[in-house]
């Protein structure tokens, strides 16, 4: 067998391979229609699960999307055609919705899916590169793919054609995120480990509270805001008015600033500073440590506020153990 040698250098076929792939997505997205439209109308109306499907690549592809889908909200997992034969179609039921890929469109391991769809009337949508096949003729809906070339030389391996349905399949999911109103905090709910969980984090999955806050009221003296500055290890103080809510902030900055023979007597509102930096508790522990560190006047320590009310603390090193750097 003949081995075909290329006599261009690495860097051109690389670049090559990505404009061809990337080429096929620019005329994906020319090729919208209203089938489109059509497919997000039945996946928002879904009650039950999204069923993803398909072949060798197209099935590597359609357990991707799967994933996609149920990590932005919408239920989903991917069914192999070949296991679905032989016992895992009672896995798919009368309220879900199945997509199916197959460029082709004559895959013959997705027959029985194809069959118990139609018998069942479960939605069924198609991303395939032929309207004439036996998938798109028997579908709800044909998400048809563009005629392009793949990026194999020899046009065999299944990559341009692969690329394209990867990108319709998120396309689909991200439409569907925005539809739904899916927000960040849900996005962190299915995403609680890793460096996503870590980004999301929120100010109030953090931060301390109760007892745990270093607050007097703005009629003590520096004794007792003193005692309470060093019983509670933030290296600060909140001061708070009759009404609960934050008057200012004392920190060990300040004791240093002003330290005379007479400090511990004197009324806590003459040494503190009236505007402090506070954050809110849905803020993402990112934006705290940036708060912390803004115009180049680093702090250690934010009130957490509500309403102007302190409800909680959160301290430089709460940031650096969650793993926000």
């Amino acid at each position: 067998m003949n081995k075909i040698v290329s006599s261009h250098a690495p860097f051109d076929l690389l670049r090559q391979s990505l404009i061809t792939e990337a080429e096929g997505i620019i005329q994906l997205s020319k090729n919208l229609d209203l089938h489109h439209i059509r497919a997000i109308e039945i996946l928002e109306k879904t009650k039950g699960r999204l069923i993803l499907t398909g072949m060798g690549k197209s099935g590597h592809i359609a357990n991707k999307i799967a994933a996609t889908f149920a990590s932005t909200g919408t239920p989903a997992y991917f069914v192999h055609p070949g296991e679905a034969i032989h016992g895992d179609l009672g896995m798919i039921a009368q309220d879900d919705t199945v997509i199916a890929l197959s460029y082709s469109g004559n895959t013959q391991e997705l027959l029985g899916i194809i069959e118990y769809t139609r018998r069942f009337r479960i939605p069924l949508l198609a991303i395939t590169g032929n309207d004439n096949s036996v998938l798109a003729t028997s579908a709800d809906v044909v998400l048809l793919l563009p005629k392009v070339a793949e990026a194999c030389p020899m046009g065999l391996a299944p990559t341009t054609s692969t690329t394209m349905m990867l990108a319709l399949g998120d396309a689909l999911a991200i439409c569907l995120l925005e539809r739904k109103g899916f927000s960040s905090q849900q996005f962190r709910n299915y995403h609680p480990g890793g460096a996503l969980g870590k980004k999301l984090l929120k100010v109030a999955d953090i931060m301390h509270r109760g007892e745990k806050m270093p607050l007097v009221p703005i009629d003590s003296h520096m004794d007792h805001a003193v005692l309470e500055m060093t019983s509670k290890g933030f290296g600060c103080v909140g001061i708070i008015l009759s009404n609960g809510c934050l008057a200012g902030i004392i920190t060990d900055g300040d004791l240093r600033r002003h330290m005379n023979k007479d400090l511990l007597s004197q009324p806590v509102k003459l040494i503190m500073s009236t505007k402090p930096r506070t954050i809110a508790p849905d803020a993402l522990v990112a934006s705290a440590l940036a708060e912390m560190n803004i115009n180049n006047r680093p702090i250690t320590t934010l009130f957490v506020v509500e309403a102007q009310k302190p409800i909680g603390i959160i301290h430089v090193h709460d940031c650096l153990q969650a793993g926000i750097v």
